[in-house]
């Protein structure tokens, strides 16, 4: 591709076809574009992708012939310098329709085992019990087998396990697991699938990237990183306020290079949070996470940070008095526009204003983290815009890769970034920031525009919202409230055996659901944007045989 108005033309790179909805008739342009190889007009080209044309792109002329070092003819024959070079290795032939191996015991026969495994698409029944039952084994003893007791995949005595295997409808909320059985995704991977289960555009993008170059050298400059850059810079909240953009691949790792980033830029070093927050593991983050059985064990080696009620205007800004007369001027406060683990908890409007006017008025940094609610979960991009307040550091992570390469960024206004350019080996990262994540990121983007997911997130949340509600009225001895935004919906329950039972009875109907790590009492639906009305439909019916079957176990038996 060439950019608009430059001189250089760059190596055309010819790509997989992508299957993509085309709500604006325009995909044929698009195949013209990456695949045929011919020159669609400006105008088409930004009927495909407004925000790709607006990134500097423009249609691309015929394909350049291949070009030479300077001084260098082209080569027709072959020379002593060709003789010489060595020849790249011919890859070993993919075990695809090998039978899975009973007695792999060396450390070759089991690596060769393994990838039998990776090429399988499909499985016999023997196969099948092989791979539930080495799954299970090799989780408990070189896994961790306290988690095994928490999944409602795992029946007592380990006498079944659901395995996934395979999401056989890209793009979808659908996948199957290793037995065949088909299940609908309520949970989402807490939130990566954005876009549904392996879409095809995603896939395709990461492919075709993968087959030029997986990982960069470190030392060029890989273009990739400054596309997503730019494109992130466009849809994040503030018309391009949040300019600069800094690449990991989770959303821990961001919430960490967000407080260096506050703790640089300000020269202090307290951080205010929320209740029931959570922001992640990883030492920096564990600080700010509120819940003290993840944090206890580590209290002493975790940063200064004060925690105060979630949408209590009085306590934060008499925090901010406080610790600004104490001596302790905070640096910045970070809270969920929309808090997750805590329980799908919306921060209101002005809550979020005054946290904005507060940060101002004393200098501090405020942080959204939007690794959950952003990449338009909420129904716009960034759950924050409903409230027009803008921040100074947000966080991405979950969804940016598209559900198919983990990747998370840190975005900053130009002036949180100014420290951070004098001295740029302040945050560095190997894989953050690579190649095929980044063509996950453009993919996804491009995605979410071109199939109109943010109007989607609205319309499926309204419907799954009003058939849950409708629930809550029908059985408040089960439910104690439905709420949320977009399709990142909480539904809070009587006690936490009532939600942990609707789960388990969800589970049985093949939709998978999950609670949330900090208020076991609510249990999430964030499935794909991209999941149906049909979808949706089928969820709500077997909501309500699930509630009805927690409702008949909670009945006292006399009344039965």
């Amino acid at each position: 591709m060439q950019a608009a108005g430059a001189s250089s033309t760059l190596a055309w790179i010819p790509l997989d076809p992508l299957q993509v909805s085309d709500p604006q008739g325009s995909s044929e342009a698009l195949n013209d574009f990456l695949m045929k190889k011919r020159n669609p007009s400006s105008a088409a080209l930004s009927a495909w992708s407004p925000a790709l044309l607006a990134s500097g792109f423009a249609a691309p002329s015929t394909p350049p012939p291949r070009s030479t070092s300077p001084g260098r003819e082209s080569k027709t024959a072959t020379t002593s310098r060709d003789v010489a070079r060595p020849k790249a290795p011919e890859a070993r032939a993919a075990p695809r329709g090998r039978p899975l191996s009973k007695t792999a015991k060396t450390q070759e026969e089991v690596a060769q085992h393994a990838m039998s495994v990776i090429f399988k698409t499909e499985l016999s029944t023997d196969e099948q019990d092989q791979v539930r039952e080495e799954t299970v084994r090799h989780w408990k003893n070189h896994v961790n087998a306290g988690f095994l007791q928490y999944r409602k995949s795992m029946a007592a005595g380990d006498s079944f396990a659901a395995v996934e295997w395979i999401d056989h409808k890209p793009g979808t909320a659908r996948f199957l697991d290793v037995k065949g059985q088909e299940y609908i995704d309520c949970l989402g991977g807490f939130g990566i699938y954005n876009v549904g289960r392996r879409h095809p555009t995603v896939t395709a993008a990461v492919k075709a990237q993968i087959e030029k170059q997986p990982l960069h050298s470190q030392e060029l400059l890989d273009p990739l990183r400054a596309y997503a850059a730019n494109l992130l810079s466009m849809v994040a909240p503030g018309n391009g306020a949040l300019s600069h953009w800094f690449f990991i691949n989770s959303g821990a790792e961001a919430v960490e290079a967000a407080l260096k980033l506050c703790l640089l830029h300000t020269g202090r070093k307290r951080i205010v949070a929320c209740v029931n927050a959570f922001h992640g593991k990883t030492l920096g983050a564990l600080a700010t996470t509120s819940k003290s059985v993840f944090r206890k064990p580590f209290l002493g080696a975790l940063l200064d940070v004060v925690h105060v009620p979630f949408n209590d205007i009085h306590s934060l800004t008499e925090t901010f008095k406080a610790s600004q007369f104490a001596g302790n001027d905070i640096a910045g406060f970070i809270i969920e526009p929309i808090q997750g683990e805590g329980g799908i908890h919306m921060a209101s409007d002005d809550y979020l204003k005054t946290a904005r006017k507060l940060c101002d008025q004393f200098g501090a940094c405020l942080i959204f983290d939007e690794i959950q609610s952003g990449m338009g979960r909420s129904g716009k991009w960034f759950a924050s815009e409903y409230a027009g307040v803008v921040p100074d550091i947000i966080t991405l992570g979950k969804a940016v890769g598209g559900g198919v390469m983990p990747v998370a960024a840190c975005g900053g206004r130009a002036a949180i970034w100014s420290k951070y350019i004098e001295n740029p080996f302040v945050l560095t990262t190997t894989f953050g920031g690579n190649p095929a994540a980044m063509a996950a990121t453009i993919a996804t983007i491009n995605v979410i525009l071109q199939e109109q997911l943010l109007q989607a997130a609205r319309e499926r949340g309204d419907q799954l919202m009003a058939g849950f509600s409708k629930l809550a009225s029908e059985f408040p001895e089960v439910i104690g409230e439905v709420r949320g935004r977009g399709l990142m919906i909480g539904i809070e329950f009587a006690d936490n055996d009532a939600g942990v039972e609707w789960a388990k009875q969800m589970f049985s109907r093949f939709v998978l659901t999950s609670g949330t790590l900090i208020n076991a009492k609510v249990i999430r639906i964030e499935p794909p944007l991209t999941i149906t009305a049909e979808d949706c439909a089928h969820v709500l019916a077997a909501a309500r045989e699930s509630v009805m079957a927690v409702a008949r176990l909670r009945k006292p038996a006399s009344k039965l």
